[in-house]
């Protein structure tokens, strides 16, 4: 993949060498290599290492542990798109006899099905999978620690009973379908569950001293869908992209908008530090930025992937070291050297293609109760119902093509809006899930819950 270097400033470009160089000498990794993605393209590419003379570009393997589980749960997502199966489906009818069938579908991609962190011993990041050839080898005799539902609990075993479930769909081996329907349509052709020549080596560093020991590097079998994964800076870059904006050979922008958006009930710590999960994707805030995408670890390797949607910018970061920088923090600080060097210039504002009388009915100041409200009607066909003086409860809808419009987010998310018109086709109110909105407060002449005082408003006197 050819970077196009020059379309950052070269400020830029040095903040961006400086703050890598920072990782690998402080956080003593024999190799880490980078890529910054904008407007859906790789615009950078940096690499430090121990070894003097060789420097690993955007073609070099690294193993990417965990972000291995967003490419699981997006071949699930395909499968729900297909009419397969259904989120709220429970794992039971797909793959019976687990000890975990009642956990839904949606419940095993955010981790709150109540699985195990860990497979039973021993330690499967660092034992050939053939030990575990069975489901049953991964699971254990008990396989819920939790509740299903109630809290999220990051669970490996649970991507490798997704990717089970995707074998069962398909008839195919998880490898395979991840080939045939992700890497093959977006030319990922630099990842793969194997390791393909270049490809770093994986080491442990000596936390006391500047030395270093190899790492085994095995097979996980059926832990594979959790975690095999080896890919690129370059290919993981293209990914970034993808789940940012959507391919329609893949999935949907509408569907990997729905891995992005928060899906597990967070722990209080998760509350103070900003972090959640969504669909196979982990959120987090930091900088005043919302970020999201996916950490991945296996010994010997740290990978992590970083995507700020609204700034359209991406940044990747692999290192071939068991611990020591913390790539998290890396590559969020890439994505803000990015967005706050060179801010995202806005597409040009432009005008409705068609002005719909009834829409513009709606537009304008409306009140539930004495709260203000501004109804705005916008060149992408939707309407947004906002409080005048900020606060919560803001909105955008979708028309239902009768006259009505859907919510899809935050409060009135899938709650009905429906316009009351008079006898002479003028707007009464705003019916919004029993909301009654009125270009008044409290107007006399609109069927307000409970009625209005008939003597109106008055003062203290």
């Amino acid at each position: 993949m050819t970077t196009t270097q020059q379309a950052l400033l070269p400020g830029t470009r040095r903040a961006l060498l400086h703050r890598i160089a920072v990782a690998q000498a402080e956080g003593r990794a024999p190799s880490l290599v980078a890529a910054v993605v904008r407007d859906g393209q790789a615009v950078w590419h940096g690499a430090r290492t121990s070894v003097d003379g060789h420097g690993p570009d955007e073609t070099v393997q690294y193993r990417i542990g965990s972000i291995t589980k967003t490419f699981t749960a997006v071949l699930v997502m395909r499968l729900r798109d297909e009419g397969l199966l259904d989120l709220g489906d429970p794992l039971e009818k797909y793959v019976p006899g687990t000890g975990a069938g009642e956990a839904a579908i949606a419940q095993l991609l955010a981790h709150t099905a109540g699985l195990a962190a860990e497979s039973p011993a021993p330690w499967w990041e660092r034992t050939p999978g053939s030990l575990r050839p069975e489901l049953s080898d991964v699971l254990g005799e008990q396989p819920l620690l939790h509740p299903v539902g109630r809290r999220h609990h990051y669970s490996n075993p649970g991507y490798t009973v997704l990717g089970t479930l995707v074998e069962r769909l398909r008839g195919a081996p998880w490898e395979e379908v991840l080939r045939d329907e992700i890497l093959e349509p977006l030319g990922l052709h630099r990842t793969s569950a194997q390791p393909e020549p270049p490809h770093a080596g994986g080491w442990a560093v000596h936390p006391w001293a500047d030395a270093m020991l190899p790492e085994p590097t095995e097979d996980l079998g059926r832990m594979a869908p959790a975690g095999q994964l080896w890919s690129t800076t370059a290919d993981l870059a293209r990914f970034a992209a993808f789940l940012a904006r959507g391919d329609d050979r893949v999935l949907s922008a509408e569907s990997v908008r729905e891995m992005r958006t928060p899906a597990a009930p967070a722990e209080a710590a998760d509350v103070v530090d900003g972090v959640t999960y969504g669909l196979g994707m982990q959120l987090q805030r930091r900088d005043g930025r919302l970020l999201v995408g996916h950490s991945g670890s296996l010994p010997g390797f740290l990978a992590n992937l970083t995507i700020s949607v609204e700034d359209d910018v991406a940044a990747v970061v692999l290192a071939n070291c068991t611990s020591g920088p913390l790539l998290g923090a890396v590559g969020a600080d890439l994505v803000r050297i990015v967005a706050e060097a060179e801010p995202r210039i806005p597409e040009p504002w432009r005008p409705l293609r068609e002005v719909d009388s009834t829409v513009l009915d709606l537009v304008g100041q409306w009140y539930w109760g004495t709260h203000a409200f501004g109804v705005r009607a916008s060149a992408d066909g939707l309407i947004t119902l906002a409080p005048l003086a900020g606060g919560c409860r803001r909105a955008r809808f979708r028309t239902n093509g009768d006259g009505t419009w859907t919510g899809l987010e935050g409060y009135y998310a899938g709650e009905l809006l429906r316009p009351v018109r008079r006898p002479d086709g003028s707007v009464s109110h705003l019916d919004l899930g029993t909301f009654v909105f009125t270009r008044q407060p409290y107007d006399p002449e609109a069927p307000v819950p409970g009625g209005v005082d008939p003597e109106g408003w008055r003062g203290i006197g």
